[in-house]
Protein backbone atom coordinates (compact mmCIF):
# COMPACT_ATOMS: atom_id res chain seq x y z
CA UNK A 1 0.00 0.00 0.00
CA UNK A 2 1.01 3.44 -0.68
CA UNK A 3 2.15 5.80 2.19
CA UNK A 4 2.17 9.60 1.65
CA UNK A 5 4.07 11.84 3.58
CA UNK A 6 5.68 15.18 4.33
CA UNK A 7 8.67 16.04 6.44
CA UNK A 8 6.99 19.52 6.94
CA UNK A 9 4.63 18.31 9.44
CA UNK A 10 7.87 18.34 12.30
CA UNK A 11 7.19 22.62 11.41
CA UNK A 12 3.98 21.64 13.76
CA UNK A 13 5.87 21.30 17.05
CA UNK A 14 3.34 23.13 19.50
CA UNK A 15 5.28 23.55 23.11
CA UNK A 16 2.34 23.41 25.74
CA UNK A 17 -1.75 22.30 25.53
CA UNK A 18 -4.25 22.78 28.64
CA UNK A 19 -4.88 19.98 29.77
CA UNK A 20 -6.26 18.97 33.26
CA UNK A 21 -6.13 22.43 34.25
CA UNK A 22 -1.97 22.40 33.61
CA UNK A 23 0.06 23.57 30.83
CA UNK A 24 1.68 20.11 29.53
CA UNK A 25 3.34 18.94 26.30
CA UNK A 26 1.05 18.33 23.92
CA UNK A 27 -0.06 14.93 23.08
CA UNK A 28 -0.07 15.48 19.91
CA UNK A 29 2.93 15.78 18.90
CA UNK A 30 5.68 15.19 15.99
CA UNK A 31 6.94 11.68 17.55
CA UNK A 32 3.42 10.68 16.63
CA UNK A 33 3.93 10.57 12.78
CA UNK A 34 7.85 9.54 13.43
CA UNK A 35 6.20 6.09 15.01
CA UNK A 36 3.94 5.30 12.49
CA UNK A 37 6.39 5.94 9.66
CA UNK A 38 9.00 3.62 11.43
CA UNK A 39 6.69 1.05 11.59
CA UNK A 40 5.26 1.74 7.68
CA UNK A 41 9.12 1.05 7.32
CA UNK A 42 9.65 -2.22 9.24
CA UNK A 43 6.68 -3.87 8.03
CA UNK A 44 7.25 -3.17 4.54
CA UNK A 45 4.10 -1.47 3.81
CA UNK A 46 5.10 -0.23 0.46
CA UNK A 47 6.54 2.68 -1.43
CA UNK A 48 6.54 6.02 0.97
CA UNK A 49 6.05 9.32 -1.64
CA UNK A 50 6.06 13.22 -1.14
CA UNK A 51 2.66 14.51 -1.79
CA UNK A 52 2.34 17.62 -4.72
CA UNK A 53 1.28 20.89 -4.16
CA UNK A 54 -1.93 21.47 -4.53
CA UNK A 55 -2.33 25.20 -3.20
CA UNK A 56 -5.05 26.89 -1.36
CA UNK A 57 -8.05 26.20 -4.15
CA UNK A 58 -9.00 22.34 -2.68
CA UNK A 59 -9.03 24.79 1.13
CA UNK A 60 -11.07 26.97 -0.38
CA UNK A 61 -13.70 24.79 -1.92
CA UNK A 62 -14.36 23.45 2.22
CA UNK A 63 -13.06 26.28 4.82
CA UNK A 64 -14.53 30.15 4.85
CA UNK A 65 -12.19 32.36 3.11
CA UNK A 66 -11.77 34.26 6.51
CA UNK A 67 -11.09 31.62 8.54
CA UNK A 68 -8.30 30.32 6.17
CA UNK A 69 -6.59 33.73 6.12
CA UNK A 70 -6.94 34.08 10.17
CA UNK A 71 -5.39 30.69 10.34
CA UNK A 72 -2.59 32.47 7.72
CA UNK A 73 -1.52 35.43 9.74
CA UNK A 74 -2.90 34.58 13.37
CA UNK A 75 0.99 34.06 14.46
CA UNK A 76 2.62 36.70 13.15
CA UNK A 77 -0.12 38.76 14.17
CA UNK A 78 0.19 37.25 17.84
CA UNK A 79 3.88 38.04 17.70
CA UNK A 80 3.06 41.62 16.55
CA UNK A 81 0.88 42.44 19.27
CA UNK A 82 3.94 41.38 22.08
CA UNK A 83 3.19 38.24 22.60
CA UNK A 84 6.27 35.88 23.53
CA UNK A 85 4.29 32.73 24.33
CA UNK A 86 1.66 30.22 21.44
CA UNK A 87 -1.40 31.81 20.61
CA UNK A 88 -4.28 30.21 22.79
CA UNK A 89 -7.84 30.80 22.46
CA UNK A 90 -8.99 32.75 25.65
CA UNK A 91 -12.34 34.16 25.29
CA UNK A 92 -15.66 33.39 22.66
CA UNK A 93 -19.18 34.08 21.72
CA UNK A 94 -20.60 32.25 23.68
CA UNK A 95 -24.40 31.13 24.31
CA UNK A 96 -25.27 35.06 25.77
CA UNK A 97 -22.90 36.20 23.32
CA UNK A 98 -23.68 37.14 19.89
CA UNK A 99 -20.95 37.18 17.04
CA UNK A 100 -22.07 39.06 14.34
CA UNK A 101 -18.80 41.06 13.93
CA UNK A 102 -15.12 39.19 13.47
CA UNK A 103 -13.01 41.73 16.03
CA UNK A 104 -10.20 43.10 14.56
CA UNK A 105 -7.79 42.24 17.88
CA UNK A 106 -5.88 38.98 17.57
CA UNK A 107 -7.43 37.81 20.87
CA UNK A 108 -11.21 38.25 19.94
CA UNK A 109 -10.07 36.62 16.32
CA UNK A 110 -9.07 33.61 18.02
CA UNK A 111 -11.82 33.16 20.39
CA UNK A 112 -14.20 33.71 16.86
CA UNK A 113 -12.59 31.09 15.60
CA UNK A 114 -11.10 28.52 17.76
CA UNK A 115 -13.64 25.50 19.47
CA UNK A 116 -11.52 24.47 22.04
CA UNK A 117 -8.72 26.22 24.30
CA UNK A 118 -6.61 23.08 24.19
CA UNK A 119 -4.81 23.81 20.70
CA UNK A 120 -2.05 26.32 20.50
CA UNK A 121 -1.44 28.24 17.31
CA UNK A 122 2.43 28.27 17.09
CA UNK A 123 5.22 28.91 14.13
CA UNK A 124 4.88 26.82 11.40
CA UNK A 125 1.31 25.64 12.50
CA UNK A 126 -0.04 27.06 8.91
CA UNK A 127 2.50 25.43 6.63
CA UNK A 128 2.34 21.98 8.16
CA UNK A 129 -1.42 22.34 8.22
CA UNK A 130 -1.04 23.11 4.02
CA UNK A 131 1.34 20.17 3.58
CA UNK A 132 -1.02 18.27 5.60
CA UNK A 133 -3.81 18.99 3.36
CA UNK A 134 -1.73 18.05 0.25
CA UNK A 135 -0.87 14.18 1.35
CA UNK A 136 -4.51 13.64 1.98
CA UNK A 137 -5.02 14.88 -1.31
CA UNK A 138 -2.03 12.99 -3.67
CA UNK A 139 -2.87 9.67 -1.55
CA UNK A 140 -6.97 10.42 -2.87
CA UNK A 141 -5.68 10.79 -6.64
CA UNK A 142 -3.63 7.49 -6.43
CA UNK A 143 -6.42 5.55 -5.56
CA UNK A 144 -8.78 7.59 -7.97
CA UNK A 145 -6.28 6.36 -10.63
CA UNK A 146 -5.60 2.53 -9.52
CA UNK A 147 -9.19 1.81 -7.80
CA UNK A 148 -7.14 0.54 -4.63
CA UNK A 149 -6.14 2.03 -1.43
CA UNK A 150 -3.48 4.32 0.00
CA UNK A 151 -2.45 5.63 3.32
CA UNK A 152 -2.31 9.77 3.98
CA UNK A 153 -0.10 9.75 7.19
CA UNK A 154 -1.25 13.54 7.94
CA UNK A 155 0.40 15.46 10.83
CA UNK A 156 -2.05 17.88 11.59
CA UNK A 157 -5.02 16.10 11.95
CA UNK A 158 -8.16 17.47 10.74
CA UNK A 159 -11.50 16.03 11.75
CA UNK A 160 -12.32 18.64 14.24
CA UNK A 161 -11.40 21.16 11.73
CA UNK A 162 -15.12 23.06 10.58
CA UNK A 163 -16.08 25.23 8.18
CA UNK A 164 -14.46 28.32 10.06
CA UNK A 165 -13.39 27.15 13.67
CA UNK A 166 -10.26 24.93 14.42
CA UNK A 167 -9.98 22.70 17.69
CA UNK A 168 -8.86 19.12 18.79
CA UNK A 169 -5.36 19.87 17.60
CA UNK A 170 -6.72 20.31 13.98
CA UNK A 171 -6.85 23.48 11.58
CA UNK A 172 -7.72 21.99 7.90
CA UNK A 173 -10.49 19.42 7.43
CA UNK A 174 -8.05 16.95 5.56
CA UNK A 175 -10.57 13.95 4.87
CA UNK A 176 -13.28 16.29 3.89
CA UNK A 177 -10.79 18.28 1.80
CA UNK A 178 -9.88 15.35 0.04
CA UNK A 179 -13.53 14.02 -0.27
CA UNK A 180 -14.65 17.80 -1.99
CA UNK A 181 -11.94 17.46 -4.50
CA UNK A 182 -12.93 13.99 -5.31
CA UNK A 183 -16.14 14.89 -5.98
CA UNK A 184 -14.85 17.89 -7.89
CA UNK A 185 -13.23 15.53 -10.51
CA UNK A 186 -16.17 14.10 -11.31
CA UNK A 187 -17.47 11.28 -8.40
CA UNK A 188 -20.73 11.32 -7.74
CA UNK A 189 -20.60 10.02 -3.48
CA UNK A 190 -18.43 9.60 -1.20
CA UNK A 191 -18.43 7.91 1.92
CA UNK A 192 -16.55 9.37 4.76
CA UNK A 193 -16.54 6.79 8.15
CA UNK A 194 -14.59 8.60 10.83
CA UNK A 195 -13.35 5.82 13.51
CA UNK A 196 -11.12 7.87 15.42
CA UNK A 197 -12.55 7.69 19.14
CA UNK A 198 -13.22 11.71 19.43
CA UNK A 199 -16.36 12.37 16.98
CA UNK A 200 -15.15 14.13 13.73
CA UNK A 201 -17.61 17.13 14.81
CA UNK A 202 -16.03 19.40 11.87
CA UNK A 203 -16.73 17.08 9.12
CA UNK A 204 -19.98 16.42 10.44
CA UNK A 205 -20.31 20.55 10.23
CA UNK A 206 -18.77 20.67 6.49
CA UNK A 207 -21.39 18.01 4.90
CA UNK A 208 -24.59 17.77 7.53
CA UNK A 209 -26.88 19.62 4.75
CA UNK A 210 -25.71 17.22 1.39
CA UNK A 211 -26.30 13.85 -0.29
CA UNK A 212 -23.15 13.45 -2.06
CA UNK A 213 -21.41 13.01 1.52
CA UNK A 214 -22.23 10.29 3.59
CA UNK A 215 -20.34 10.50 6.99
CA UNK A 216 -20.75 7.95 9.54
CA UNK A 217 -18.93 8.49 12.82
CA UNK A 218 -18.04 5.87 16.10
CA UNK A 219 -16.71 7.73 18.79
CA UNK A 220 -16.90 8.25 22.78
CA UNK A 221 -20.06 9.44 23.41
CA UNK A 222 -20.10 13.37 23.96
CA UNK A 223 -21.28 13.03 27.22
CA UNK A 224 -18.48 12.22 28.28
CA UNK A 225 -16.07 13.32 25.67
CA UNK A 226 -14.83 15.66 23.73
CA UNK A 227 -15.83 17.49 21.86
CA UNK A 228 -18.92 16.85 24.16
CA UNK A 229 -21.42 19.38 21.96
CA UNK A 230 -21.98 17.49 18.86
CA UNK A 231 -21.96 13.69 18.02
CA UNK A 232 -25.23 12.43 19.34
CA UNK A 233 -27.13 9.42 17.76
CA UNK A 234 -30.34 12.04 16.48
CA UNK A 235 -28.16 14.11 14.73
CA UNK A 236 -28.62 12.35 11.28
CA UNK A 237 -28.42 15.40 8.72
CA UNK A 238 -30.82 18.22 7.70
CA UNK A 239 -32.32 19.36 4.25
CA UNK A 240 -30.64 17.26 1.42
CA UNK A 241 -28.57 15.53 4.15
CA UNK A 242 -31.15 14.18 5.85
CA UNK A 243 -30.54 10.33 7.04
CA UNK A 244 -27.05 11.21 5.43
CA UNK A 245 -25.12 11.57 9.15
CA UNK A 246 -24.86 8.41 11.26
CA UNK A 247 -23.22 8.93 14.69
CA UNK A 248 -22.45 6.02 16.62
CA UNK A 249 -21.43 7.13 20.17
CA UNK A 250 -20.44 4.60 22.80
CA UNK A 251 -20.06 4.50 26.49
CA UNK A 252 -16.53 4.71 28.38
CA UNK A 253 -15.55 0.97 28.88
CA UNK A 254 -16.55 -0.17 25.60
CA UNK A 255 -15.01 -2.55 24.04
CA UNK A 256 -14.19 -4.41 20.41
CA UNK A 257 -17.09 -6.19 20.60
CA UNK A 258 -19.69 -3.71 21.01
CA UNK A 259 -17.10 -1.66 18.88
CA UNK A 260 -17.42 -3.91 16.34
CA UNK A 261 -21.29 -4.00 16.13
CA UNK A 262 -21.06 -0.29 15.29
CA UNK A 263 -18.96 -0.91 12.38
CA UNK A 264 -20.43 -3.70 11.24
CA UNK A 265 -23.74 -1.54 11.16
CA UNK A 266 -22.08 1.64 9.46
CA UNK A 267 -20.65 -0.52 6.59
CA UNK A 268 -23.84 -1.88 5.95
CA UNK A 269 -24.98 1.70 5.51
CA UNK A 270 -22.26 2.04 3.50
CA UNK A 271 -22.98 -0.26 1.20
CA UNK A 272 -26.73 0.23 0.81
CA UNK A 273 -25.34 4.10 -0.37
CA UNK A 274 -23.06 3.02 -3.24
CA UNK A 275 -20.00 5.29 -2.79
CA UNK A 276 -18.07 5.45 -5.60
CA UNK A 277 -15.02 5.78 -3.14
CA UNK A 278 -14.28 5.05 0.72
CA UNK A 279 -12.63 7.88 3.21
CA UNK A 280 -11.65 6.37 6.59
CA UNK A 281 -10.42 9.29 9.00
CA UNK A 282 -7.96 6.89 11.13
CA UNK A 283 -8.04 7.57 14.40
CA UNK A 284 -6.19 4.65 16.49
CA UNK A 285 -6.96 6.29 19.97
CA UNK A 286 -9.42 3.84 20.11
CA UNK A 287 -6.51 1.68 22.06
CA UNK A 288 -6.71 0.50 25.43
CA UNK A 289 -4.08 2.44 26.71
CA UNK A 290 -4.29 5.71 24.38
CA UNK A 291 -3.68 8.36 27.11
CA UNK A 292 -6.36 10.44 26.44
CA UNK A 293 -9.31 8.25 25.84
CA UNK A 294 -11.51 5.29 27.22
CA UNK A 295 -12.23 2.56 24.50
CA UNK A 296 -10.51 -0.82 25.01
CA UNK A 297 -9.31 -2.47 21.50
CA UNK A 298 -6.41 -4.47 21.68
CA UNK A 299 -4.07 -4.58 18.95
CA UNK A 300 -5.19 -7.62 17.65
CA UNK A 301 -8.95 -5.54 17.02
CA UNK A 302 -7.30 -3.05 15.03
CA UNK A 303 -6.36 -5.93 12.43
CA UNK A 304 -9.43 -7.11 12.81
CA UNK A 305 -11.54 -4.23 11.39
CA UNK A 306 -8.90 -3.47 8.86
CA UNK A 307 -9.77 -6.87 7.30
CA UNK A 308 -13.49 -5.75 7.73
CA UNK A 309 -12.74 -2.38 5.89
CA UNK A 310 -10.78 -4.19 3.16
CA UNK A 311 -13.72 -6.64 2.62
CA UNK A 312 -15.58 -3.90 1.29
CA UNK A 313 -13.62 -3.94 -1.84
CA UNK A 314 -14.41 -0.10 -2.44
CA UNK A 315 -11.46 2.41 -3.39
CA UNK A 316 -10.15 3.42 0.10
CA UNK A 317 -7.93 6.46 1.50
CA UNK A 318 -6.67 5.76 4.69
CA UNK A 319 -6.39 9.81 6.12
CA UNK A 320 -4.40 9.77 9.35
CA UNK A 321 -6.22 11.54 12.22
CA UNK A 322 -5.60 10.52 15.99
CA UNK A 323 -3.92 8.24 18.64
CA UNK A 324 -1.19 9.54 20.59
CA UNK A 325 2.58 8.88 21.02
CA UNK A 326 2.34 5.77 22.91
CA UNK A 327 4.45 2.77 21.05
CA UNK A 328 2.01 0.72 20.06
CA UNK A 329 0.77 3.87 17.86
CA UNK A 330 2.64 2.40 14.99
CA UNK A 331 1.59 -0.81 15.56
CA UNK A 332 -1.89 -0.44 15.57
CA UNK A 333 -2.17 1.91 12.65
CA UNK A 334 0.10 -0.43 10.35
CA UNK A 335 -2.26 -3.44 11.73
CA UNK A 336 -5.36 -1.67 10.17
CA UNK A 337 -4.03 -1.22 7.09
CA UNK A 338 -2.30 -4.63 6.78
CA UNK A 339 -6.04 -6.37 8.10
CA UNK A 340 -7.29 -4.19 4.28
CA UNK A 341 -4.80 -5.88 2.28
CA UNK A 342 -4.97 -9.34 3.77
CA UNK A 343 -8.62 -9.25 2.94
CA UNK A 344 -8.08 -7.49 -0.76
CA UNK A 345 -4.95 -9.82 -1.38
CA UNK A 346 -7.62 -12.77 -0.13
CA UNK A 347 -10.23 -12.03 -3.07
CA UNK A 348 -10.23 -14.40 -6.13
Amino acid sequence: MLTVYSEKHKLRDSKAEIFGGELVPPFECPRRAEIILERVKTQKLGPIISPNDYGLDPVLAVHDAGYVSFLETCYSEWKAKGFGGEAIALCWPTRTMNAPQIPRDIEGKLGYYALAAETAISGGTWEAALASKDVALTATDHVLKTKGAAFALCRPPGHHAAIDQFGGYCFLNNAAIAAQNALDQGLSKVALLDVDFHHGNGTQNIFYTRDDVFFLSLHGDPMDAFPHFLGHAEETGIGAGAGLTANYPMRPGTGYAAWKAALEDAIARIHAYKPDLLIISLGVDTFQNDPISFFKLTSDDFTDYGQLLGNMGLPTVYVMEGGYAVDEVGINTINVLQGHMAAQSAKP
